[in-house]
């Protein structure tokens, strides 16, 4: 799939930012770390968080990589189909502070690739599903294939992007 573009600002919050450890008076001063050394420790603990994030929401990836530099996430392993593949780069690309994925996942199994849409103020699942599928009644579809990302058919939100499965014939 390659590169994928998100809206950075919007998307899933990790909680990282307070997880510096806090400098003590008793250590004798040493030189502060170089502004490039806290951008890699923040990247990779934002990496760590994606890897959890993934494996939190059960989706399954062999050998599963992220790395991060500054808004790009690069994510790699081995995943069973299509879906999968496309679950994970969205999990990782609707989560704030990331612009792009470069998907490297490697599928076990060739299947279409879906649609992605980009959530625009007053969308909902219905209006989502009457464009693509020219059936407000499909909306189910569309919830179901984000699983487990979405939770509610209601709860989403301007930015976050999602799967639009092909259509079946």
């Amino acid at each position: 799939m390659g590169l994928i573009d998100f809206v950075k600002e919007a998307g899933k919050k990790l909680g990282l930012g307070g997880d510096e450890p806090k400098a003590t008076a008793a250590k004798p001063a040493a030189a502060p770390p170089s502004a490039e050394a806290m951008k890699q420790a923040s990247d990779r603990r934002r990496a760590m968080g994606l890897a959890k994030l993934v494996e939190g929401l059960g989706l399954k990836v062999q050998e599963l990589a992220v790395k991060v530099d500054g808004d790009l996430a690069t994510v790699g392993g081995k995943v069973a189909n299509q879906a999968l593949r496309e679950k994970v780069v969205l999990a990782i690309g609707n989560t704030a502070g990331i612009a792009r994925v470069d998907d490297r996942l490697e599928v076990e199994a060739a299947e279409p690739e879906a649609t992605f849409h980009t959530v625009e103020p007053g969308d909902t699942l219905s209006k989502i599903a009457k464009k693509y599928y020219g059936n407000a009644m499909k909306y189910p579809v569309i919830f179901e294939a984000n699983k487990p990302m979405l939770s509610d058919p209601d709860k989403i939100y301007p930015g976050q992007k999602l799967r639009i499965p092909p259509q079946a014939k």
